[in-house]
């Protein structure tokens, strides 16, 4: 099994900037795809941003292209979400999750490990 901890999450005003980390331990040593999901009061958890084992591939939902950055460092075991011009509707708890597989995907069902969550409020 992998296991997920997220850090970096907190408070900020609109158009500020957070970088989320999700550190991995466990069976690591085999090639695993990780993603960030969210999810706000009242619903489901929707896909942010995934990257595949080696990096090479990256995805985002379109709500947040253009403003947010995946990326990993297999070495640390850990994968950051940078997060600019932060909005209020990117206030959630954000998961980072992660399938045993090379690629990511953006359904939540695939992923069988996921992180406890941080918060992320966005708000004047």
């Amino acid at each position: 099994q992998v296991q997920l901890v997220e850090s970096g999450g907190g408070s900020v005003r609109p158009g500020g900037s957070l970088r989320l980390s999700c550190a991995a331990s466990g069976r690591t040593w085999s090639p695993y795809a990780v993603a960030w999901f969210r999810q706000a009061p009242g619903e489901g958890r929707k896909f942010v941003a995934g990257i595949m084992y080696h990096g090479k591939s990256t995805g985002y939902a379109d709500s947040v292209k253009g403003r947010f950055t995946i990326s990993r460092d297999n070495d640390k075991k850990e994968t950051d979400l940078e997060m600019n011009s932060l909005k209020p509707e990117d206030t959630a708890v954000y998961f980072c999750a992660a399938r045993d597989s090379v690629m990511y995907s953006d359904n939540s069902a695939d992923f069988p490990y996921w992180g406890p969550g941080t918060q992320v409020t966005v708000s004047t």
